[in-house]
């Protein structure tokens, strides 16, 4: 199942560029991603609460507390660069560089949570990142 998601998640991300690209046109790429932000914000926690997921937030611990604002600084950081690179940059090199977010995730995700990784998931990051190569150049 969590290849559907996946998939899902990518198609959406490349509609996300598209529409951040047209919606950032003359304006500042951080007003843009506030903006954003908030609307995300409203899904976020309206699926919650009307998927009946309220309850619960009494299970969060105090270490998933803190990962999860790391992560959302993280998420926010992440998005005012985007942003930024798509004020002046083409969607079609930006999105791709972004995507060098892949072979990071990976090498992160072996080194510190130190799960295995197969050859073929490093031959695919090595391929990411030498077409992002390609792409810059």
């Amino acid at each position: 199942m969590w290849k559907y998601y996946a998939l899902l998640s990518a198609l959406f991300a490349a509609a996300t560029s598209i529409l951040a690209k047209v919606g950032v046109k003359g304006i500042n790429g951080n007003v843009a991603t506030a903006i954003r932000t908030v609307v995300i914000l409203f899904i976020a926690w309206g699926i919650v609460l009307f998927s009946g997921q309220m309850k619960d937030v009494k299970d969060i611990s105090r270490t998933n507390l803190i990962f999860l604002i790391l992560s959302g600084i993280a998420t926010g950081l992440s998005w005012i660069f985007y942003f930024k690179a798509l004020e002046t940059g083409d969607v079609s090199k930006v999105a791709p560089v972004d995507k060098l977010s892949v072979p990071f995730a990976i090498g992160f995700a072996v080194l510190i949570l130190k799960e295995p990784v197969e050859l073929k998931t490093i031959l695919g990051a090595l391929m990411i990142v030498g077409g992002t190569i390609v792409i810059i150049w």
